[in-house]
This record gives structure tokens, sequence and C-alpha cells, in this order.
């Protein structure tokens, strides 16, 4: 029975996860095929400021989730009701201040990111064109999330699959028909977050099962429970977009804009790799959180297990595609006709692939300690693989290793990072899981 509601929450969040790295992958297909590759990589050197947007969304979901389904599973449906409303509109609120500042600080943001003379306004035109359409990103991310806890995971798939239909279709007819380049690209995404949003908002004001819009009072002092229970996953989310600035910034310096390329297309298979275990990070904590609340730890620990197996099968099979197949995934975004790059793609691709061996065990460790309310050990297992760790084993081994060291960096820092993790489930005080 258990294992039954495991799967009934995690294959649609893996699926949504799949989605939402999909839509992002056909974004950077279709700038490739319909521009070229100096736009792909000026769409690289924004992604960073997408996944900031999409962390904000992340960050505030699964800490209301959480507490949301603490609270459902103590029978307090009003509290929860009360909750899920007032997050709602704080998150509107953000998202015109983070709208506001974009347009604000567009060229500066720009160059921040990494954009050159040559590539400025391809940056500012993608930039630009997400921020407008922040508020429908950070909700639509938010709420799908929330579907999940009120129980309905199946909408949370359908929202996700109508977004990323409408972002290919709209992709297509926005770059390869209309030839309205990286614009086209940008504006093609945000529209699809429009129709999501329309989707789940629709849900909770007529469909939903327990979640539904209430009246509120304000209870600002919910946030210091919501942000650490919330900072390991949005960190984990916002840490994708500071890895991809650390290491935009690092080729730059050592390989120079040819090596953006490549890392374009890895960061891009990254991504569905990430969306894969951050999936059964998601699609588990709902459950996790509900019999924490109703103190059923054996529960707590079985689902565990059930996601550590989940992501050992799924780590094992991706890297063994990716180093036997790499001219799959790299033949996707670049031309075979330019054989140099491509060659050094995939030797680049067969290198970093090797740290999604760890990735899984450490997304999934630190999603568990949210979900049992151990947000700073959840931090610290995210942080550390999202930026710490990595950070530091990037200057090391490029050190060391000059180009290689760049490719190979996150293996030594997940690697790091799982040793963190398994010393916490060890410790006595991490929970149900002695």
């Amino acid at each position: 029975m258990l294992l039954k509601k495991f799967f009934k929450f995690v294959i649609p969040s893996i699926v949504s996860m799949w989605i939402f790295a999909l839509y992002t992958m056909v974004d950077g297909m279709f700038v490739a095929w319909g521009v070229g590759e100096r736009a792909l990589a000026s769409v690289n050197l924004s992604m960073p400021y997408v996944i900031c947007i999409f962390s904000i969304g992340l960050l505030m979901a699964t800490g209301t989730s959480t507490l949301i389904s603490i609270a459902l599973g103590q029978k307090k449906e009003e509290e929860a009701s009360s909750l899920f409303s007032m997050n709602l509109v704080v998150l509107t609120i953000v998202s015109l201040v983070v709208t506001v500042l974009t347009f604000l600080f567009l060229e500066p943001l720009a160059v921040f990111l990494g954009a050159s003379p040559d590539n400025l306004e391809y940056v500012k035109s993608y930039v630009g064109t997400i921020g407008a359409f922040a508020v429908f990103f950070i909700l639509s991310y938010n709420m799908e999330a929330l579907v999940k806890t009120d129980g309905t995971p199946v909408v949370s798939t359908i929202g996700v699959m109508v977004c990323g239909l409408t972002n290919v279709i709209l992709d297509y007819v926005f770059v390869m028909v209309f030839h309205w380049g990286v614009w086209g690209a940008a504006f093609a995404t945000g529209l699809a977050q429009v129709a999501s949003t329309i989707i789940f908002f629709t849900y909770f004001a007529r469909f939903r099962k327990k979640l539904c819009f209430r009246r509120f009072k304000w209870n600002p002092g919910v946030y210091k429970k919501i942000i650490p229970l919330g900072l390991a996953n949005g960190f984990t989310e916002l840490s994708g977009g500071l890895v991809v600035f650390l290491f935009n910034q690092t080729i730059l310096r050592v390989i120079g804009e040819s090596g953006i390329v490549s890392y374009t297309v890895i960061s891009y298979i990254n991504t569905l790799v990430l969306n894969t275990m951050a999936g059964i990070a998601q699609g588990m904590q709902p459950v996790t959180s509900y019999h924490y609340g109703a103190r059923e730890p054996g529960q707590c620990r079985k689902l565990l297990k059930y996601s550590l197996l989940m992501e050992v099968i799924v780590s094992v099979v991706y890297v063994f595609v990716l180093e036997l197949f790499p001219q799959i995934f790299v033949g996707a975004f670049l031309d075979r006709g330019d054989g140099e790059l491509f060659a050094y793609t995939m030797r680049a691709l067969r290198l970093y692939s090797l740290s999604f061996l760890f990735l899984g065990f450490n997304v999934v460790s630190a999603g568990y300690f949210t979900a049992m309310e151990r947000p700073w050990q959840s931090f610290a297992v995210s942080a550390g693989r999202g930026l710490f760790f990595l950070a530091a084993a990037l200057g090391v081994m490029v050190v060391l290793l000059g180009e290689n060291g760049i490719w190979l960096s996150p293996v030594v820092s997940e690697f790091i990072c799982a040793i963190l993790a398994a010393v916490f489930f060890l410790h006595k005080k991490a929970g149900p899981v002695k």
C-alpha cells in the first residue's frame, strides 16, 4: 500500500520535472537550429537568471508544502488553506518586485552574467522577456508542487505537460517560422508558463480536494519556518544557476567562448538528470511529511529506502547511456559537420556524467531531511553539492588538470557531499533512519 502511494506521487513528479527540463532544452535546440551557436551560448549565459526565478517559487513551495502536509496529517485543513492562500499573495508581490528590478538593471545584469559586446543584445532580449513573465514562472512552479500536496499529483503532470507542449509548439512557430530569434524563444517560454498557471489556478478554484482560496490573517512569522525548510530545495535549484555562472566564467578564462557552447549542451543534459532526482525527492516529500506529522517513523524509513533504491537505478542507467552513446545527446544541439567541436563536447560530457553516480543520493537525502523538518542538514547537503564543494573543486581541479579539471570537478564535489549526507544519516539526530 505504501509503495503504491510512493509511486503515485513520485512518478508524476518525475514526469513533471522531465517536462520542465525538456522545454528548457527545446529552447536551446530551436535557438541552435534557427539562430546559431552564438545565440545558443547567449541562452546559456541567461540561464542563471531563469533558474533564480524558478528557485524563488521552489523555495516557498517546499517549505509551504512541508508545513501544509504536516497540518493535513494532523487534520488541520483550515490552517493549511490559510497558509496556502497567504503564500500565493506573498509570491505575487515578490514576483512583481523581480520584474521591476529586472527592467531597471537589464544591461548591467546581462554584463554580469557574462555577455560580451557580440552577444549583449541576445542576452538582454532573453533575460528581459523572461523577466516580464516572472509572476507566471514563480506561481506556476509553486502551485505545481502544492497540487501534489493537495493529493492530486496527476493534475501537476497535466499542467506541466500542457506547459511543455505549448512551449515546443510556440518555439517552432516563433523561431523557425516567424524567425523571431532569441526573443521568440523566450516569449514562447513565458507564454507556456501562463498556460500552466491558468490550469493550476483553475484546479484550486474549482476542483481542489482540501486546499482552497480563503481569507487569511497575515502571519509573517510563519516564514521563519517556511524559509529554512524550503532553503535546501530552493538552494538546490538556485545552485544550478550559480554553477552555470561559475562554469561560464571559468570556461571563458581557461578555454574561451567555444567552450561555452560545449558547456551549454552539457548543462542541458545535467538539468535533465538533476530534475529526475529532484522529481524523486519532491514526490517523496509530501508523503513522508504526512507520515511524520502522523507520528509514523516506520513508514518514513520505508519511503527513504524506496527513494534511495530508485535513485540508484536511475543514476546507473543515465551514466551507462551517456558513456556509451553521448553522440545522441550532443547531436540534438550541435551539427556533426563541426567535427572538432562535436568530438570535444562528447569527451567533456563523458567526464562530467560520472558525477551523476552520486548526484541522486545527495538530492534525495536533502529532500528527506526537509520532509522530516531537519532544514539545516538538508541545507548543508544542498549548499555543499550545489555551490561550496563545487566551487572549491572547480578551482583546485583546474589547477591540477587544466581543461579536464573543469569537467571532472562535479565528480569530486558530489562524492564529498555524498560522504557528508551519509554522516548525517548515521548521526543519531538525523531522524528515524537508524
